[in-house]
């Protein structure tokens, strides 16, 4: 009843270069990297099962067969030929790609070449600061350096993220360290940090936080389960300054997201995670983020990394939930086939177009 539109992936990463064995391709499919328990398997999983549903007939194979059957057959193909058939057949037009996750993975040019579609470029800043260090003597050249790296970021990329600045940065206060302040937390991190050592510091988190905004690119925050009060005292403190705060989140923790974005005309919540992770449900969790949030201030992502099939089943997941509750409404007289129709497009890619300014 509601066509879906090509969409716009507003949070996702590259897809492994390499062949993959049971193993590997197993602890992809978890929430952490990690193999499963010994005598399980991550096949058994929502994840699992939305793979073995969706992908199987994209490489010729019937729905919901074996893993091993699936995983034959993608050795057949190569990782190459199976990327291809699995990315092109996912209908995503453009896709805002997070390079900040280690290992071998393919970048936007890549992503877009295999998939035949465009890609954009989103800086993570946690790495992107500890390039920085290793190139900075002191203190006060780190600051300097940092802030310069940020601004030529903001120029080739679309967006910036943070995964550790809201769990650290945030925990503090919602308002920028003075100089003094930053420059001695620079100077404690830079005194015992090693080589290629993580930003952990919570003042230099905040810090580089506040460089973002200033630089005026979307901010994606990944959220998890941090204090409501926490995320909206940000919030706050940023309204006004032409940087819109991005809430990636998973379930059950969309409907905080939801309500920040009802609550702030910069924050808008992704609906990446939430869906993709919750498999056969997707469509009562996109009920309950409807129920809170503006439409005009929802995002659609898939929150992929390494393996294509997730690109997939994140996809087909969103269209097929957004498919079941709109057209639901649409049966019951509630929503007219129009509006459906407008949502829809609006979820799926209009909103991201505007939010990051892709024209």
């Amino acid at each position: 009843m509601i066509d879906m539109p090509r969409l716009v992936d507003q949070s996702c990463h590259g897809v492994l270069r390499t062949e993959l064995g049971l193993g590997t391709f197993e602890a992809h499919l978890g929430p952490s990297g990690a193999p499963p328990a010994s005598g399980t398997t991550f096949f058994d999983t929502q994840t699992g099962f939305a793979v073995r549903r969706w992908c199987p007939p994209l490489l010729g194979l019937e729905p919901h067969c074996p893993p091993a059957r699936y995983l034959a057959r993608r050795r057949e193909l190569g990782v190459a030929e199976t990327g291809r058939r699995l990315l092109r057949s996912a209908g995503i037009a453009t896709y805002l790609v997070d390079t900040g996750l280690p290992g071998d993975l393919t970048g936007p040019a890549e992503l877009a070449a295999a998939s035949r579609a465009r890609a954009h470029e989103i800086v993570r800043l946690e790495p992107l600061a500890e390039q920085v260090a290793d190139t900075s003597g002191t203190a006060d050249a780190f600051l300097a350096n940092l802030t310069e790296a940020v601004q030529a970021a903001a120029v080739r990329s679309v967006a910036f993220s943070s995964v550790s600045a809201p769990r650290c940065g945030l925990a503090a206060v919602a308002e920028p360290p003075g100089r003094g302040e930053a420059r001695r937390a620079a100077g404690r991190w830079l005194a015992r940090r090693t080589a290629g050592g993580p930003l952990d510091d919570p003042v230099l988190l905040r810090h580089l936080l506040w460089i973002a905004v200033g630089a005026g690119r979307p901010l994606q925050l990944h959220t998890g389960d941090r204090d409501p009060a926490v995320l909206a005292g940000f919030a706050a403190a940023t309204a006004g300054l032409g940087a819109d705060l991005v809430l990636l989140h998973g379930s059950p923790h969309h409907r905080t997201a939801a309500r920040l974005a009802g609550a702030f005309p910069h924050v808008y919540a992704d609906l990446g995670a939430a869906l993709a992770a919750t498999g056969a449900r997707a469509a009562d969790v996109l009920a309950e983020v409807l129920e809170l949030a503006p439409f005009g201030k929802l995002l659609y992502s898939s929150g992929a990394r390494a393996l294509p099939e997730l690109h997939v089943v994140a996809a087909s997941a969103f269209r097929a939930a957004l498919g079941r509750v709109l057209g639901a409404w649409v049966l019951d007289g509630a929503w007219s086939r129009t509006d459906a129709q407008r949502v829809a497009g609006m979820i799926a890619a209009d909103n991201a177009t505007r939010v990051y300014r892709l024209g």
